[in-house]
């Protein structure tokens, strides 16, 4: 099996880096695509990787190939069924979606153009050959298999009729990463939260899985989310008893939970430490994060080596590396205005975003002062430091690494930038 990745060199704002070098379910992208296809594939391997910036620069040698743009997320449940149906056609396909896959049009369509419509279908940039790359292949059309899940129960006047804020969520995954947004959605809404799905559907449909759930909830004493079943503890962890752990969670090694956390459908990376009475629902930790006491994360993503401060609150919010959030922040969600939609900058001008509700995002290297109250869908550029003051304690735009606060206390030799435009 040969492999070809299409290079996408755009840079994503405000990390200020292609999608390929951001991560997702704490690996960074390219990563998390061969860990994928190496399971796809195994007990088979690949022979030969070639990083290319578009198919006419692979050679028409007759082997067996998988094509893929590097900024595209999927899982390995999507993966297998389209290089399953694949082979068994015999016959060059693209990866192409339904007009009406629910997952596709609400939450993977908006703000990128990666994935397109071509006459019936949509169509996106993943390949199989099965005798080297040719000009032609058919569109081969998988479907998400989403289901309609609730995240928030609120008053009927807010939501829908049954008082829930939904997600079509896909229990086989694809997106393309092309804008802050994206992260959230392969993070949370493709990443984790599919993963619950994921787990629901095989409690519905296998005798066996509810049995094992059950036996192993009796073994441990323990109710039946919060089992070993559904929940992985890495080596050397230090958790208070009193913390709750709901799966299905992965929590990596080296890591401190203090009393009174809550962990709900989340996966934790390694060497995290997490604070006394610290909420992390739906939500992805990544590797060497700290999230001290009451620290609180809804549907968001940390990427690695951050830090949000006590009484900070994120929700379906994007943080980069190595940055600090300060204490007593709030990144608030919903549009005030009633029928109003939520639109962010893309491409130097406002889009809808397509999310209900959203937080903001904050790129890598950032420094933010305690007590900032940022709007929804405002983004903060990388290598921004931003100080709570008289004039700036409100972020009810996008911030630009110009606007940084280390320029005006004349401080611009003493915070390095890493990740320019």
């Amino acid at each position: 099996m040969r492999k070809v990745i299409l290079r996408d060199r755009t840079d994503i704002f405000p990390f200020n880096e292609p999608a390929r070098d951001l991560r997702v379910l704490n690996k960074k992208l390219y990563i998390h695509q061969g860990d994928v296809l190496d399971d796809v594939l195994a007990p088979e391997y690949v022979t030969e990787v070639r990083e290319v910036d578009s198919l006419e620069d692979v050679d028409a040698s007759p082997v067996e190939t998988v094509a893929f743009r590097d900024n595209l997320f999927f899982d390995e449940p999507f993966l297998s069924e389209f290089i399953r149906r694949a082979r068994r056609l015999g016959e060059a396909c693209q990866v192409a979606f339904s007009l009406d896959d629910p997952a596709i049009t609400k939450h993977a369509l908006p703000l990128q153009r990666g994935i397109r419509r071509k006459e019936d279908a949509y169509v996106a940039d993943l390949w199989y050959f099965p005798e080297g790359v040719s000009a032609k292949a058919r569109p081969l059309l998988v479907d998400t298999e989403s289901h309609e899940m609730g995240y928030y129960h609120v008053p009927t006047h807010m939501s829908n009729a049954m008082g829930d804020l939904v997600y079509y969520v896909p229990t086989k995954a694809f997106c393309s990463i092309e804008h802050w947004v994206h992260t959230v959605t392969a993070n949370i809404i493709f990443g984790v939260y599919a993963e619950g799905a994921r787990l629901d559907q095989e409690i519905e449909e296998s005798v066996g899985k509810n049995l094992r759930i059950l036996w192993r909830a009796m073994l441990e004493r323990r109710q039946v989310l919060e089992c070993s079943e559904v929940v992985h503890v890495g080596r050397n962890c230090s958790i208070d008893p009193s913390v709750v752990i709901r799966g299905p969670t992965y929590i990596g090694d080296n890591v401190s939970i203090g009393p009174g956390a809550v962990i709900d459908v989340s996966y934790i990376g390694d060497n995290v430490d997490i604070g006394t009475g610290a909420q992390v629902m739906l939500s992805v930790v990544s590797d060497r994060c700290f999230l001290p006491f009451r620290a609180a994360l809804f549907m968001s993503v940390m990427m690695a080596n951050s830090m949000v401060a006590q009484n900070t609150c994120l929700q379906f919010c994007s943080v980069g590396r190595n940055t600090f959030v300060g204490a007593g922040s709030t990144f608030t969600d919903f549009n005030l205005v009633p029928g109003k939609p939520i639109k962010a900058m893309n491409r130097g001008k406002l889009e809808e975003t397509g999310m209900p509700v959203l937080g903001g995002c904050v790129g890598h290297n950032c420094f933010i002062g305690s007590g900032m109250v940022v709007y929804p869908a405002r983004a903060i550029e990388s290598d921004v430091v931003l100080l709570a003051s008289d004039d700036r304690r409100i972020i009810d735009r996008t911030v630009t690494y110009e606007d940084s606060d280390h320029f005006a206390i004349g401080e611009a030799d003493a915070h390095r930038r890493w990740y320019p435009r």
